[in-house]
């Protein structure tokens, strides 16, 4: 067995706290017992034993053999359920917390206090302050966008986009305006999305949830509503120029029947990706394309969360599109980024993704549109809530809990 080794370095700036010195024993203590066991996560049965896939390599792909060690640098913590974050171009980084505060924490790890000017979130269950993201021209125009779950009344909310600019002391925003409100709105606390994503042509794609419940769940079939859908709209408002025509559908939709989708990113060509959360089972990987249904709830790998069958059991119907790859168990998928930099010389292209319940960075290999080899790293290290590239080429990877951190990782020397 080849024993791994993980340095775990903090910033000068801050003071581990015992959470964080526990987490860096942990991770210590984790690679040394080796890569063989660390990586053994398709030893577990799957939920659903008698489903099978579509097709060969649609699931639980060969383990990536390697031999890499990691460095772990803590940039910042203390970060109350961080969510969402982008690189600004000084290499500072706005971040997200649920609770409804966005920060800026510079590439030395100083945290501003809290943004002002942002709407007011409904921070209840899996709701709040969501992504938040930047274009290229931000230096010269300061504006950035985020979503968040709204509170509409009476205890429903939903999914909204907003848009502001960000003054150049880097304290408030202004010209606050919100460009897109899911609709219908719900009594729920559960799957929001929600992941922000510009294309090529400067649209932005905008993931949503099916708000969890039994009554909305169906409605990802629906497309007079927003619920369970990829949408792609102006960044200034309205729907975007070139989207599919839907008989009766929303004017912003891109794609639909989908759970809850919270990772997506762009290929290296520009192709967008997601991966949504399944039920117990059936996380899925797709490559959303223009019009296309992508089954839920009617087709599903896994089961409901009591065990039983979604619906009547399908994994497959016509006219409803199959998973690029599906995990179950599963990774419970929370961001996502396809690496592109200098210092993972191995990985260019590859598929980086965080893990909530299976607490780890997840990567695949992707070849010609399909999964070829998984790794994780990491493991038990904390649920991974957004992975982004830095611009050095490190891995920037977010934390979720009440002391949750933004950490830099990067190959050993």
């Amino acid at each position: 067995m080849n024993e791994r080794s993980l340095s775990v370095k903090k910033n000068h700036n801050s003071i581990l706290t015992s959470s964080v010195r526990m987490i860096a024993a942990t991770m210590l203590l984790f690679y040394e017992i080796g890569f063989a066991q660390a990586q053994d996560f398709n030893a577990p049965p799957p939920n659903a034993l008698d489903q099978r896939p579509a097709f060969e390599g649609q699931t639980r792909a060969p383990v990536i053999k390697e031999n890499i060690q990691l460095n772990v640098q803590i940039i910042a913590e203390g970060l109350v359920h961080p969510w969402g974050m982008d690189q600004l171009p000084d290499g500072s980084w706005l971040v997200t917390e649920r609770p409804g505060r966005m920060r800026l924490i510079s590439a030395d790890g100083k945290v501003s206090d809290p943004i002002a000017g942002l709407p007011n979130v409904d921070a209840r269950g899996q709701g709040g302050l969501l992504d938040v993201v930047v274009r290229d021209d931000f230096a010269q125009t300061r504006q950035i966008w985020w979503s968040y779950a709204e509170p509409r009344g009476e205890k429903r909310n939903a999914t909204a986009v907003a848009t502001g600019i960000l003054s150049k002391d880097d304290s408030k925003l202004t010209d606050v305006r919100v460009i897109f409100r899911q609709n219908p709105a719900w009594n729920s606390t559960a799957h929001f999305g929600s992941r922000l994503i510009f294309d090529r042509d400067g649209m932005l794609f905008v993931t949503t949830g099916d708000r969890s419940l039994p009554q909305p769940r169906i409605l990802a079939q629906d497309v007079s509503t927003h619920l369970g859908k990829v949408l792609r709209i102006n960044p200034e408002g309205g729907a975007a120029k070139g989207n599919p025509q839907i008989e009766g559908g929303q004017p912003e939709i891109w794609s639909y029947g989908h759970r809850n989708l919270q990772s997506a990113a762009l290929d290296p060509d520009g192709n967008l990706w997601t991966v949504e959360h399944g039920p117990r089972g059936g996380d899925e990987l797709n490559q959303p394309q223009a019009g296309l249904n992508y089954g839920w709830p009617i087709i599903t790998y896994g089961l409901d969360y009591n065990g039983r069958a979604i619906g009547e059991g399908l994994t497959a119907q016509d006219g409803m599109e199959q998973p690029v790859y599906y995990w179950d168990p599963v990774i419970a998928p929370s961001g996502m980024t396809f690496y592109q930099g200098k210092l993972f010389s191995e990985w260019q292209g590859d598929l980086l993704i965080g893990g909530l319940a299976s607490q780890a960075l997840v990567r695949l290999i992707l070849v010609d549109g399909h999964v070829t080899g998984e790794a994780r790293y990491l493991q038990g290290q904390g649920r991974i809530r957004d992975v982004d590239i830095a611009k050095d080429g490190a891995i920037m990877i977010l934390t979720d809990a009440e002391d949750g951190a933004l950490m830099r990782v990067t190959p050993a020397q």
